[in-house]
């Protein structure tokens, strides 16, 4: 497990904690998975993988640590095109391309863009405190 991963599994540890909530193995294989990949994931494509190490797993646990986790600021849950909800690792803050075909998911980041939504921003008068970036399209492999 890379440094990164082991903060951030400490992090949820102290968090389940502070809320006074029992750290179960289930909890701890769910965020150790997710915790250790990148990439955009429905809940039932969490189950499906952490049920390959805890076969016994439920999806409702499966369900309610990845609430836990994204109440612990470490995921966040994702709608695109109002579709179901994925999950994603925290990261530095990241854009999204999606295509509308396949559902493929690109992250990148882009200064230019990101200081003209600062602009626009302050030419209207408003202090940014987030802001969501989605470019919807089709894919080179669907095109």
């Amino acid at each position: 497990m890379a440094i990164d991963e082991t903060v951030r599994l400490d992090s949820f540890r102290d968090f389940i904690r502070e809320h006074g909530l029992k750290n179960t193995h289930q909890r701890e294989e769910i965020a150790r998975w997710f915790l250790g990949v990148n990439g955009h994931f429905s809940a039932e494509q969490i189950f499906a993988q952490v049920r390959e190490i805890e076969p016994g797993i439920g999806f409702s646990t499966v369900y309610r640590t990845m609430r836990l986790l994204c109440e612990a600021g470490l995921v966040q849950e994702r709608h695109f095109d109002k579709g179901e909800a994925l999950y994603e690792n925290l990261s530095a803050h990241h854009d999204h391309c999606i295509c509308t075909e396949c559902g493929r998911i690109e992250e990148f980041e882009n200064d230019q863009i990101e200081s003209l939504q600062e602009a626009a921003a302050e030419r209207l008068g408003f202090s940014l405190v987030s802001h969501r970036l989605e470019l919807y399209g089709l894919c080179r492999n669907c095109r």
